[in-house]
């Protein structure tokens, strides 16, 4: 199997979401998948993939008064949820995992893409991630992350996403 750069996963099964796929191939970035043992969460994912989990883009859905939102941070990090509903002055809760199932009907559960607009999800996301030499996410599965390069992931960002206020995360 071949990454969109014709990288080899050297015969492992590769699964990226069809939405976020259609949306980098879209936008015109180069990537390349980064296979890894099956994981558990983020930083399982990190530490199986050999990432540096500051490097690891994660998403953090949440439901707030006029929808869906999605905070995008680097796993290192904790989001404050309070913080950032009185930053954009609206009540915040986690989405729950079948929601979680039903906006991201393309992922595995709890594998979602931090690429919020793939799936018309207003996103916030911390604009320190762009300045990184190379940024991982989850493809939307537990065993593929994608990888591209700090610039990229910041030009799939900076035209679809809002800087995240400093103080939330």
């Amino acid at each position: 199997m071949k990454g969109q750069d014709g990288s080899r996963t050297k015969g492992a099964v590769m699964s990226i979401a069809n939405r976020l796929q259609s949306y980098i191939v879209d936008k015109q970035v180069a990537w390349n998948p980064v296979i890894h043992q099956p994981s558990s969460c983020c930083m399982d994912a990190a530490h199986l993939a050999h990432v540096p989990p500051d490097r690891l883009a994660k998403a953090v859905v949440l439901k707030g008064n006029d929808g869906y939102l999605m905070a995008v941070i680097p796993a290192s990090h904790h989001l404050d949820i309070g913080d950032l509903g009185e930053a954009i002055g609206d009540d915040l809760v986690l989405v729950s995992e079948g929601k979680l199932g039903e906006l991201f009907a393309d992922c595995k559960p709890g594998a979602v893409p931090p690429v919020g607009a793939a799936y018309g999800i207003k996103t916030y996301w911390d604009e320190e991630l762009g300045t990184r030499a190379e940024v991982y996410f989850e493809a939307g599965d537990h065993q593929t992350l994608v990888h591209m390069s700090g610039a990229d992931f910041g030009k799939l960002m900076r035209k679809s996403a809002t800087r995240l206020p400093e103080s939330c995360h």
